[in-house]
């Protein structure tokens, strides 16, 4: 059993093409299934942090491929923007 505090203390790294995309910032519940259907990470500062941070990256709970003790590894094929929303 995993505890979402935990989760929220691990990277979230795309095997794709490798890049860290940051830690879990809320997580995304069904209540009627009692779910999960998605992680929410953090927007990405522009222009190198500065004036304010980006729009929050949604990833589907289908896009994990694996959870390991210190990363969570996630699928996303090509896009555009590093973060917004992903189906």
């Amino acid at each position: 059993m995993i505890k979402i505090s935990d989760l929220r203390l691990r990277d979230i790294v795309n095997i794709t093409d490798g890049r860290r995309l940051g830690m879990i910032k809320d997580i995304d519940i069904d209540p009627e299934m009692g779910r999960v259907r998605a992680i929410v990470l953090p927007g990405q500062g522009k222009l190198m942090g500065f004036f304010g941070r980006g729009e929050d990256m949604t990833v589907p709970w289908e896009r994990i491929k694996k959870i390991g003790v210190d990363v969570i590894l996630v699928e996303i094929n090509a896009f555009s923007e590093p973060h917004q929303d992903v189906v």
